[in-house]
């Protein structure tokens, strides 16, 4: 197979393999908003915040030329900014009181 056979018919697994992490992120996110778009928030919340800690420890884990758009500033930046924000997130959604809503 060529190289331009290759650029036009694998661009798409060739992005998702070299994105993987935020496609995977990416995809959580739209769960997350598939239960708050079914007035389920807290449900929604709590799908966003494990994203963004997902995302952290992808941020984590991997090499940086391996995490592709999640790499935002340096690594113990980009970590700590995550898991606070997913934190926060998750605690937020996890003790707000309802006020008689599920």
């Amino acid at each position: 197979m060529s190289t331009a056979d290759q650029r036009a018919g694998g661009g798409g697994s060739q992005f998702l393999r070299a994105h993987l992490p935020l496609v995977v992120v990416a995809l959580v996110i739209a769960v997350a908003i598939v239960f708050v778009a079914q007035d389920r928030w807290r449900r929604g919340a709590l799908f966003f915040g494990g994203a963004t800690l997902l995302a952290a420890a992808f941020r984590l884990c991997l090499p940086t030329a391996r995490v592709g758009l999640l790499a935002v500033r340096s690594k113990p930046f980009d970590v700590g900014a995550l898991t606070v924000l997913g934190s926060a997130i998750v605690f937020i959604a996890a003790t707000i009181n309802t006020l008689g809503v599920g």
